[in-house]
């Protein structure tokens, strides 16, 4: 499985691509210094990195994609409830809870997904 993990900087840069891609690296080491004040070799070894995690891809100086921003937070967010929560949804939802209040759009919409759970698997 690969490392789908991302601290905050790194998160901002992988921002940059998804708004832009497909990027050149040359626009990109651009873009990073300009919106992150990030020297050139800060950039492709950065770049690197998330290549080697599987989250970009480099090829002959065009930076693209392998997994969208919707798929990366949604590993995210299952690897946190999986190693927080034991996988359960219900417990996150409850602790969640304790802290914040859900709205009434909130709750409606955990209504409208669960139905939606029972009427794919036939309930």
């Amino acid at each position: 499985m690969n490392d789908y993990q991302m601290g905050a900087v790194e998160s901002r840069f992988a921002d940059i691509i998804w708004e832009s891609e497909p990027i050149s690296s040359a626009l990109l080491a651009k873009k990073s210094e300009e919106m992150l004040n990030w020297k050139k070799s800060t950039t492709y070894t950065v770049l690197k990195r998330l290549c080697d995690k599987g989250i970009f891809r480099n090829d002959k100086g065009t930076v693209t994609s392998v997994i969208s921003r919707d798929e990366f937070y949604s590993l995210q967010s299952e690897n946190f409830v999986k190693e927080t929560f034991g996988g359960s949804l219900p417990a996150f939802l409850v602790a969640f809870t304790k802290r914040n209040s859900l709205t009434r759009e909130e709750a409606e919409e955990l209504r409208r997904l669960v139905r939606e759970f029972d009427e794919k698997e036939g309930k």
